[in-house]
Order: structure tokens, then C-alpha cells, then sequence
């Protein structure tokens, strides 16, 4: 997954840096879809990356984070696996 990384990292450098961009991602908060108008923004802007993307990021950043507690969780937090919500709040 690092090139969803990458385009992660580049799409919120190209944001912070755009108040229009910015905007545009932060409103698809309110899309009937945003996930997908959220990978269609990050493409149109150079950032490739898709909703599958996406959910492989969540299951990875889940599975890596259950590894990692001690004596090893026996299920996950609902809000571990969000890498969309993640990205958002990082741009508020």
C-alpha cells in the first residue's frame, strides 16, 4: 500500500497548501458517496487512489494496531480502521 500512502501524503500536502482543494475534500463529507468523490478529487488532483485502496488501508492499519497492543486485542475499535475519517481530520 505505499503508493496509496504516497498519494495520501502528496493529496494532503496539495490540500494544506490549496484552500479551494481543501475545501473540495472537505465537503465531500456530505456526498451521497464520499469515499468515491473523495478518490475522484485525489485523482483529478494527481493523487491515484481508489475506494479498494482505501479499505486495504483501513484492514491494514486494524490488523497492525491489534499486533501491536499488549497481549494482543482479541477484536477491534470501530474508529482504528477509518484511514478516509483519518485523513480528515488531519486536514481541519
Amino acid at each position: 500500500m505505499k503508493d496509496a500512502n504516497e498519494s495520501l501524503q502528496k493529496l494532503m500536502g496539495l490540500a494544506l497548501a490549496n484552500a479551494g482543494l481543501k475545501k473540495a475534500l472537505l465537503d465531500t463529507r456530505m456526498a451521497d458517496d464520499p469515499m468515491d468523490s473523495f478518490c475522484s478529487i485525489a485523482c483529478e488532483n494527481g493523487c491515484p487512489i481508489t475506494v479498494g485502496e482505501l479499505f486495504v488501508l483501513n484492514s491494514l492499519m486494524c490488523s497492525n494496531m491489534l499486533k501491536s497492543t499488549n497481549g494482543g486485542a482479541t477484536y477491534p475499535i470501530d474508529d482504528w480502521s477509518d484511514a478516509y475519517e483519518m485523513f480528515m481530520a488531519s486536514l481541519i
